[in-house]
């Protein structure tokens, strides 16, 4: 009931965001820049998408490769129906991923996945940031908005620092990982801590250890860097196309400023991949940029954005879902809370001997 209920008023502040971004367009001017776009530039950007679907695939397999072997067919079609999932119901749909993984590659465990797609949001948080905020070395602000520019300034830096920061623990934790969890059981080792939740806690950290091998070996390292680079490539410039399709004189640099706009608003859990949020920050960051761009031209453009990213998701992940061997009632037990636990508790009392295989095998340092 409680997860009816939040899904509920998640969809009911999502319907609020559209109202609040929609308020006082003139709908039929919209649809008339709609109509001005470039065909090409927005086909173009979509099929980028589409390989962007497919580099995540590619980095999710080089991210497990420490701690399993997996397969890039199912890693992509994973991937396309997560994204879905997320449009559809919102950022629940995350945990649909590490559920469904494993029961197409039987290879890979559910706390595996789950740990690998922590770093993956890890790195593209890094990615996210380092694009943004190298961007602001030569960003021209427009004229009057100097000061917030200068806001805008502090507040890349100080992300930029908790970047590097982030990445410190995470190679110090992968170092004394096995002090720190011998440490973590003996903290747990209580009446009142309750075995379960220390079981999957303590698996966490040891998938957790396996995956951050990466952080330790450079040819790991970089394969992650360049397909997370690639990746955000694949994410850019679509973005870019998209505003020229709309013939907005908008350069390469402003594009990013508003991507990383576009791409943090994302993360507001309202069904719809974070609908009225999403359109709302991109709008206003075109507005923020360009003084002589319509609202409706600016809303035509963060509809159309939405649309290229996740429309491609929606499109492979409803194949794969339809051509799939999981039911409609299984897929719903995927998006439970209390499944998900279920999933990795099961999967603890294999870690050790897949840890001590992949370590005899050298996939962990």
């Amino acid at each position: 009931m409680r997860k009816y209920l939040k899904f509920i008023l998640l969809f009911l502040f999502a319907a609020f965001l559209l109202w609040f971004f929609g308020r006082n367009l003139d709908w039929q001017l919209v649809r008339q820049s709609f109509a001005r776009a470039n065909a090409l530039y927005i086909t173009i950007s979509v099929l980028i998408i589409c390989f962007g679907y497919f580099l995540r695939a590619i980095r999710w397999q080089v991210l497990l490769a420490p701690i399993t072997p997996s397969s890039l067919k199912e890693l992509f079609a994973t991937t396309t129906v997560g994204f879905a999932a997320i449009f559809l119901i919102g950022r629940a749909g995350e945990i649909v991923r590490p559920m469904w993984l494993p029961m197409r590659d039987r290879r890979v465990r559910p706390s595996s996945a789950l740990v690998t797609l922590g770093l993956e949001r890890i790195f593209d948080l890094a990615a996210l940031v380092c694009f943004f905020a190298v961007n602001l070395i030569w960003f021209v602000p427009p004229p009057g908005r100097e000061a917030e520019f200068k806001f805008v300034e502090v507040v890349g830096v100080a992300m930029l620092v908790g970047v590097v920061l982030s990445f410190v623990v995470l190679i110090l934790y992968q170092r004394r990982s096995d002090r720190v969890i011998r440490w973590f059981e003996r903290l747990t080792d209580r009446a009142w801590v309750p075995a379960r939740v220390r079981t999957i806690l303590l698996s966490i950290l040891e998938k957790l250890s396996g995956a951050l091998a990466i952080l330790t070996d450079w040819r790991e390292m970089l394969l992650v860097s360049f397909w997370t680079i690639a990746l955000w490539l694949a994410i850019s410039i679509p973005t870019w196309l998209v505003l020229l399709a709309f013939g907005l004189p908008i350069t390469f640099s402003d594009s990013l400023f508003i991507m990383g706009f576009a791409t943090v608003s994302s993360v507001v859990p309202t069904p719809g991949g974070a609908a009225g949020a999403f359109h709302t920050a991109t709008a206003a960051s075109l507005l923020f940029l360009k003084n002589d761009v319509s609202r409706e031209d600016a809303a035509a453009v963060s509809i159309a954005l939405h649309l290229v990213y996740f429309a491609p998701a929606i499109v492979f992940g409803l194949y794969y879902f339809l051509h799939g061997d999981i039911s409609i009632e299984r897929f719903r037990s995927l998006l439970s809370s209390e499944h998900a636990v279920e999933e990795i508790e099961s999967d603890s009392p294999d870690f050790e001997s897949q840890l001590q295989e992949a370590s005899a095998d050298g996939r962990v340092t």
